[in-house]
């Protein structure tokens, strides 16, 4: 260790060079920051979770039959099962997937129109697999859309993963509250329109029912009664007709439960031959009914159409009517395209509303905005992951700098110096640049992109207390040779650092060693490169940044003063 005690020894002797410590660390400090304005280095909360399985949403336009639902399932279902990693494949036509947790949360369990099918892909295990699930649904989303959007005009098609962290609704999702449900809706296709058309972003759908016309079959009570028929004839014939319905039941020695026997027409019958009053008018002519005096009554001289508006769903939240936009991320951080789109809505709603933005709160991105011919109050909230995301890294940035108060509280006490404090302190924060470069690295390696996730966050977090620990030995080393051998502070400092080197590269080679093994996994790999890289900064700055700023610190002029025999420090030179 001789040539770093003269490296170091050097450094001290010269002005110059102390000088370009300095700046070199301040310069690779601000660097290694500028990595995320210039997206080097993205954020997102978890990276994308290789599962054995996902699923495929299918949503065809409000007021589809279950015969154009399952020609786009089919298609899409034709697509899938070409693919060698698929196993299996499940289809739930006109219902959601049962007990799935992705589903769960996203309201699955409720579906039940004929409009909605959910596809359920098992997949070989991930272990003997070399493409993760969430790389096969990127790869598989543009083909499946491309070839099956057309089936039915109007249809989305989503493929949803199992989340790898909290499950949210979507990875960002945008509330849109109001009273007014026809701006409110006017709102939320021109907030969608924008995120379709930002970079990153796909799945784009509006969690709300279209308003489409429909017909009423209303018997009329008089002309049932007049005609000799009654009110339960012309029901049952109606759902016959239209729907089926059951007649009776079959009991089974194999079954428990009494076997529905369900009765219905042909697909050819009970279908028209197309959407208007007068073809409606035309199929119930063709269905007549025998009344008591054995003639036969056409069902459309008993039987009233009226035309109306479909009944929407209707959603709250916090006793406020609203509805859901929502998107999801292809394989990007969800901030980024969120401020992007964000940008381009207050462009876009300059126009008709006068916006003002929340301030730093927790919903520091909403918007509020006022019809400036009305007057009425809307607000724009986003939430989902994103939320999450920014909640997560808003709370371990929190806990960071309750870790740097209770350790610079601690020194403090124990130096009875607020400058050895800092310069402890300043050392270990410093770390930060190894954390961040090593994901800048760890990303040229991978296929897919290396984002700083929460759980390198922790491991920076970690390394708060080893950092200060590579301090705190040289400090203390420098400090004992300086009172009890009476060294000069600059060679003391040289000494320590020479002294020292060892066991801190040993301490660093071991938590390198260590956290290797986590480098690899797909949701704590950002632990592992947060440990191993910024270990290799920290032994840096403690060795080289640290000593400069100790031979400058005042409050390191320590005099030689009595010490006991058995704290005496044997240096051989």
């Amino acid at each position: 260790m001789k040539g770093l005690e003269k490296l170091i020894y050097g450094i001290l002797s010269d002005r110059k060079k102390k000088l370009l410590v300095i700046i070199l660390t301040a310069i690779a400090f601000f660097l290694s920051l500028l990595m995320f304005p210039s997206k080097l280095v993205l954020a997102k909360m978890l990276p994308g979770k290789s599962d054995n399985t996902f699923s495929v949403y299918i949503d065809t336009p409000t007021g589809s039959s279950i015969e154009q639902t399952n020609a786009v399932s089919q298609c899409v279902i034709d697509i899938l099962k070409d693919e060698k990693e698929v196993m299996n494949l499940e289809l739930f036509l006109g219902q959601g997937i049962p007990l799935d947790y992705a589903g769960l949360v996203k309201g699955a369990g409720m579906k039940m129109t004929e409009n909605v099918a959910e596809i359920s892909v098992n997949l070989t295990d991930k272990h003997s697999r070399k493409e993760p699930s969430f790389l096969m649904t990127q790869r598989l989303r543009p083909i499946v859309k491309e070839k099956c959007l057309p089936v039915v005009k109007g249809t989305n098609i989503k493929f949803v993963e199992q989340p790898a962290g909290p499950p949210t609704l979507a990875s960002i999702v945008l509330e849109v509250h109001g009273e007014n449900m026809d701006e409110v809706r006017k709102i939320s296709v021109k907030a969608a329109n924008i995120l379709s058309e930002t970079q990153g972003l796909v799945d784009i759908d509006i969690m709300m029912d279209d308003i489409y016309d429909k017909y009423e079959l209303i018997p009329d009570k008089e002309k049932v009664a007049r005609s000799g028929l009654s009110v339960e004839q012309v029901n049952n014939i109606l759902y016959l007709a239209f729907e089926g319905m059951v007649i009776a039941h079959k009991n089974s020695k194999d079954t428990p439960d009494q076997i529905p026997m369900f009765l219905v027409l042909q697909k050819e019958s009970k279908t028209l031959n197309g959407s208007s009053e007068r073809e409606l008018q035309s199929k119930l002519s063709s269905l007549n009914l025998m009344n008591m005096k054995g003639m036969m009554v056409p069902l459309s001289e008993v039987v009233t159409i009226r035309k109306v508006k479909s009944s929407p769903m209707i959603m709250h939240k916090d006793l406020s009517r609203m509805v859901n936009v929502i998107a999801e991320t292809d394989m990007v951080s969800q901030v980024y395209p969120l401020l992007d789109a964000r940008d381009k809505m207050l462009e876009a709603f300059s126009k008709d509303y006068e916006i003002e933005k929340a301030g730093f709160t927790t919903y520091m991105f909403d918007l509020y905005l006022t019809d400036k011919k009305t007057g009425e109050k809307f607000l724009l909230r986003w939430d989902g992951e994103m939320k999450v995301s920014l909640d997560t890294f808003r709370d371990l940035g929190g806990a960071f700098i309750a870790a740097l108060i209770l350790i610079f509280l601690l020194l403090v006490i124990y130096y009875k110096s607020f400058a050895i404090s800092g310069i402890i302190l300043l050392g270990s924060f410093l770390s930060l640049i190894g954390v961040i470069v090593g994901h800048w690295a760890a990303n040229l390696f991978t296929s897919e992109t290396f984002f700083l996730t929460a759980t390198s966050l922790i491991g920076f977090i970690a390394l708060m207390g080893i950092s200060s620990r590579n301090s705190l030995l040289l400090i203390d080393f420098a400090k004992s040779l300086m009172e009890c051998h009476g060294m000069d502070k600059r060679e003391a400092i040289a000494v320590a650092t020479a002294t020292r080197a060892k066991p801190i590269a040993l301490t660093a080679v071991a938590i390198i060693l260590g956290s290797a093994l986590l480098a690899s996994d797909p949701v704590f790999g950002g632990l592992g490169v947060a440990l191993i890289s910024g270990t290799v900064a920290a032994v840096f700055v403690s060795l080289i940044f640290v000593p400069v700023l100790m031979h400058n610190a005042k409050a390191m002029d320590f005099h030689l003063t009595h010490c006991d025999r058995g704290n005496n420090i044997s240096i051989t030179k």
